[in-house]
């Protein structure tokens, strides 16, 4: 309901609900975790938690291709007397059943790659591969068993995306797709205006509620409303779980996401050229997609196993962490410049070439200018998903050099109001940065983008 919303109907909140949507996927997982935290775990919120975090997900690839389908196909079901739910089941899913496939195997990925709010929202009971990589690993020592477990999942990452692979392209209908101007409008019937407003409110209490009462949490006190977390984030506390404060784990956050950044932008940029010049670009594409099937944990794993002997013992260097959260960002930076670079038309850099521009000449003047907001919006992205990197930053890491999310989780195992007040407050500063990141990644149109993709 939400991603055919925002396809077809023009309303007002309409961009603040887009943006809404695409807050609650790039917010980390940790920030996630804390907002729907209750006094005991529960399964309840476990769900709840992926719900709101995969929102994004459907709606950014279901209602990108619903925004492009012609309205026509909907009209004419109509007239033929396909009215209601029937408009779905005979129009809308035998044309877009590829994205929705698409979409719900997504959804199934990176909840089954999940580790950040498992470890906050499980509890004892209910340990997931990734959480039990994490504890093979860092709390018994035992690397054999956190390799074994790792195979497994890769494993059934791999399969579920070569299933869905086969499903995919043995459904959809091929058809022209139009621009996002052609099939938005304004609700019509009494009943199109019912459904915006109850569906429209109802998204926007799922998005904005959690996030709310994170803020709440972090302010209120058993003495009243209190900024004193605030304040206290600039000095490390007596008893405190962090041996830095927290403003130094924000600095160093900020910087090490930039950092990663920068990588993931140069790596993933180069890569995307050789996608969309190479004639041999799907296979390059799913090459460089495959972090994608594997979890962050994975990532982080295998750096350790890999780095953990001379001459290459790279363990405890500050600027690993940087090259890993590089590695998990890389992916995402493929996949929303890719489909701009393709997008060019050949006629603009054969004409440049026949003037006499060289290669590098072809990109630097014709290419790069052409696809400037797709790289910055992809370095906006990528910085966003660098600064609340939990499940690979979490192995390499040094205990006295935490980022943001490791200073949350940190705070939040341990006992005491403080230090949870303290996280709570940290986490509402990590959300107000990724939000304000969600906000310039939506004015570059890189959720239609990836929706596209």
């Amino acid at each position: 309901p939400v991603a055919y919303l925002v396809s077809r109907f023009r309303f007002p909140g309409r961009s603040v609900l887009r943006v809404g949507v695409l807050v609650a996927f790039v917010l980390p997982t940790v920030v996630v975790g804390t907002a729907f935290a209750g006094a005991q775990p529960s399964l309840g919120a476990l769900f709840a938690a992926h719900v709101f975090f995969n929102l994004a997900v459907v709606v950014g690839v279901v209602g990108s291709f619903w925004g492009q389908l012609d309205p026509a196909f909907e009209d004419m079901a109509v007239e033929m007397g396909a009215r209601g739910f029937r408009r779905f089941t005979d129009v809308l899913w035998p044309l877009s059943r590829p994205s929705i496939l698409g979409a719900a195997s997504l959804v199934f990925l990176f909840t089954f790659t999940s580790f950040g709010v498992v470890l906050l929202l499980g509890g004892p009971g209910r340990v997931t591969i990734e959480v039990e990589i994490y504890r093979q690993t860092s709390q018994l020592l035992n690397l054999p068993a956190a390799a074994a477990l790792t195979v497994v999942q890769v494993a059934i990452v791999v399969s579920l995306l070569w299933v869905t692979s086969v499903l995919s392209s043995r459904g959809g209908v091929r058809q022209g797709l139009f621009g996002a101007r052609d099939t938005v409008r304004s609700p019509r019937t009494g009943g199109e205006r019912w459904f915006v407003l109850i569906t429209a409110s109802a998204t926007a209490i799922a998005i904005l509620g959690p996030p709310a009462r994170l803020v709440w949490r972090s302010i209120s006190s058993a003495g009243g409303l209190t900024f004193s977390r605030y304040t206290q984030l600039g000095s490390v506390r007596r008893g405190s779980a962090l041996p830095v404060s927290a403003l130094d784990a924000v600095a160093r956050s900020l910087v090490i996401a930039f950092v990663a950044a920068m990588i993931a932008l140069t790596v993933g940029g180069l890569a995307a050229m050789a996608v969309a010049r190479s004639r041999r670009g799907s296979w390059l594409r799913s090459l460089s997609a495959v972090p994608l099937g594997v979890s962050a944990v994975a990532v982080g794993f295998g750096y350790v196993v890999a780095f953990d002997a001379a001459p290459l013992d790279l363990r405890g260097e500050p600027w690993l962490v940087a090259v890993v959260q590089a590695v998990v960002a890389v992916p995402f930076v493929v996949v929303l410049v890719t489909p701009v670079l393709t997008s060019i038309h050949a006629d603009l850099t054969d004409a440049a070439a026949s003037l006499g521009a060289t290669p590098w000449h072809v990109t630097r003047d014709v290419v790069l200018p052409m696809s400037s907001r797709a790289f910055l919006g992809a370095g906006a992205f990528a910085f966003a998903i660098s600064l609340g990197e939990f499940g690979a930053t979490a192995f390499v890491a040094r205990l006295d050099a935490p980022t943001m999310p490791l200073a949350v989780v940190r705070l939040l195992s341990q006992p005491g109001a403080a230090n949870r007040g303290q996280a709570m407050a940290m986490s509402v500063l990590l959300m107000g940065v990724t939000a304000s990141v969600a906000v310039a990644i939506e004015r570059m149109r890189i959720g239609s983008w990836v929706g596209r993709v």
